[in-house]
């Protein structure tokens, strides 16, 4: 049985980048390539307007709030893997791609699974785009049915890359990028899902990403675009 995840595509809980968190990865992406109307396009452009799919546990109506926090909890962050100490903006999208497409709800709570997803963005308030990434997380009312019916998921990447349009932008300025070292990463892969009685499915994933690598630091997530590039 193939099924939708009720993570569904990542732009599909209606969190759009805020005007002033889009202007500055935007900014800090493509400065002074403005000409490159691709990549303002990548990162401006309107979500997919394919109809959203069927999910295991269907979605009340509400989603999480824009601004929501990531809580503290009192200790760990369950399912959710640490952030790996990757300087390379493809290797380091390609592990966000697998925490952001992966949950185990039987030993993790939302709570959790927001802490733990919060520890893989870049500190600079400037440039984190926390509400395309939360917005992610189902609301506590979902998260509680999927819960209940031991719902998880893990992933495979299979690849990810710079699109076209970034890469020619780049090419064309390569010193835009000194000021954040902000890359566009676009990742695909597959989801395996599964839940009580054998019930599962499994579907491919695509996401465009915005990482944050300096020179002689770890990278970090700056938020998730919302459509995808190739």
């Amino acid at each position: 049985m193939r099924t939708r995840s009720p993570f569904r595509t990542l732009s599909s809980y209606g969190t759009r980048w805020s005007a002033n968190r889009r202007i500055a990865i935007v900014a800090a992406a493509v400065v002074v390539l403005l000409a490159a109307a691709g990549v303002i396009a990548l990162l401006t452009g309107a979500r997919n307007s394919r109809p959203a799919p069927d999910t295991a546990v269907p979605a009340p109506s509400g989603s999480p709030s824009a601004s929501e926090a990531a809580p503290k909890p009192s200790s760990g962050s369950g399912s959710v893997p640490k952030p790996p100490q990757i300087a390379e903006p493809v290797a380091y999208a390609k592990a966000a791609a697998r925490m952001l497409w992966s949950y185990d709800t039987r030993d993790t709570s939302r709570d959790r699974q927001l802490a733990g997803m919060r520890a893989w963005m870049t500190t600079e308030p400037k440039y984190t785009d926390w509400a395309s990434v939360s917005g992610q997380v189902p609301d506590p009312l979902l998260w509680s049915r999927m819960a209940d019916q031991d719902q998880h998921a893990t992933t495979h990447v299979a690849e990810g890359h710079y699109p076209g349009a970034f890469k020619e932008a780049l090419a064309e300025d390569p010193s835009a990028i000194t000021e954040a070292y902000i890359y566009v990463v676009t990742v695909n892969g597959t989801q395996q899902i599964a839940w009580k009685k054998g019930g599962g499915g499994a579907e491919d994933r695509a996401v465009t990403l915005a990482v944050q690598c300096r020179p002689g630091h770890d990278c970090a997530l700056a938020g998730i675009a919302p459509s995808v590039t190739q």
